[in-house]
């Protein structure tokens, strides 16, 4: 059978810019809650590592250096309570890229399997990863914001490849139930990716990792880009099961795939502070309880999610679709967010905030929204 070429389809944000156009026309310009872009300083002493390493001249360790993976299992420890050899932990070059190529490389380990599970509302990029490896992407439905295991036919578990879970959820802000997913890869020989890049940012439990329920199976993804405001560097970190973690280690040294030495120097310090997650915390539960706040007096039954820096907002009932309530939003505000269906279809009744504006340029727009 003639294979068909690939045409990417359009990236999901540039879809935005007819709205982002409306929200332009306010003085000012666009107050831009529609992708989780940090916009507060990150710690001066990271970048005093980043800019003092001494570690540019040479090609870094692909896998990471021992001082930042020494950084990210003490991190481990102290949130988790979680013991991680070093042979479980590696960097990768800020996590979206991981979780576009690890299913690839994944396939390499076991060619007959060929399905990629993912939460039906989710992060675009389980799916696209899925498709940039000539896998089948299926999404698995959501029962009060959890993955519905038992939905799961017997042919599509014998199939997969791997389960992706994400908790604290981008977008929804729920919380999945870790144990339960970790069970089930166990139980079907799937590998459970559970991407924890919002971890830090928990509001209705302490944080959580799957890592808890041992390391068999199971790989955590992480990141600095939320917790330290450091998006710009492309910094993360992978940890679990050490024959993955050193699968994985071995293709992506091939691949080239390595963090700059100057990052790597800057997140190890990143990951053994902190006291600036701390007041990072404190900033996004304001702004959330704002936004949440404002949106309410707009007619929107908005609340503080159990995680995240992210408002997941059912359309109001006189609305046709979310598109219609981000054109009314960015018209009335200035603010500019993400309709559901950006993160599938299921989404579609809903639209997301990304509460990664200046506090006084959220109460701006809410200001604004609150006189129409």
């Amino acid at each position: 059978m003639m294979k068909t070429a690939f045409v990417p389809p359009p990236y999901p944000y540039e879809r935005l810019s007819g709205v982002r156009d409306r929200a332009m026309a306010h003085d000012g310009g666009v107050i831009d809650c529609s992708i989780g872009t940090p916009c507060d300083p990150p710690p001066t002493e990271v970048l005093a590592a980043l800019a003092q390493s001494g570690s540019e001249r040479g090609y870094p360790t692909s896998a990471g250096s021992d001082a930042l993976l020494g950084a990210a299992v003490d991190w481990m420890g102290r949130r988790f309570d979680v013991e991680v050899p070093m042979a479980g932990v590696a960097a990768c070059v800020g996590t979206k890229e991981l979780v576009a190529s690890v299913v690839q490389h994944l396939a390499l380990r076991q060619p007959q399997r060929s399905v990629v599970l993912y939460p039906e509302v989710s992060y675009p990029t389980y799916a696209m990863g899925a498709q940039l490896a000539g896998l089948k992407a299926v999404p698995v439905p959501m029962v009060d914001g959890r993955l519905d295991l038992g939905s799961i036919d017997s042919e599509t578990a014998a199939a997969a490849l791997v389960l992706w879970s994400n908790s604290p959820s981008n977008p929804t802000g729920d919380l999945d139930d870790l144990s339960a997913a970790a069970a089930w890869g166990r139980d079907h020989d799937v590998v459970v990716l559970s991407d924890e890049c919002y971890t830090e940012f928990t509001w209705a439990t302490t944080p959580q990792t799957i890592l808890s329920t041992g390391l068999s199976g199971v790989l955590a993804v992480h990141s600095l880009s939320k917790r330290s405001n450091l998006a710009g560097l492309r910094a993360g970190f992978y940890a679990g099961d050490p024959e993955l973690v050193g699968f994985l280690r071995s293709v992506r040294q091939h691949a080239g795939l390595m963090v700059p030495g100057p990052v790597q120097a800057a997140a190890a310090v990143a990951l053994a502070d902190d006291t600036h997650v701390v007041q990072q915390r404190h900033r996004y539960l304001e702004r959330l309880e704002l936004v949440a706040s404002g949106l309410r007096v707009a007619g929107y039954e908005a609340v503080v999610p159990s995680g995240t820096f992210y408002l997941w907002v059912p359309i109001r009932e006189d609305q046709p679709d979310a598109w219609v309530a981000a054109e009314e939003i960015a018209v009335h505000s200035g603010m500019l967010v993400s309709p559901g269906d950006l993160y599938g279809s299921a989404g579609a009744g809903h639209f997301r905030v990304a509460v990664v504006q200046p506090t006084e340029r959220l109460e701006l727009a809410m200001g604004r929204l609150s006189t129409q």
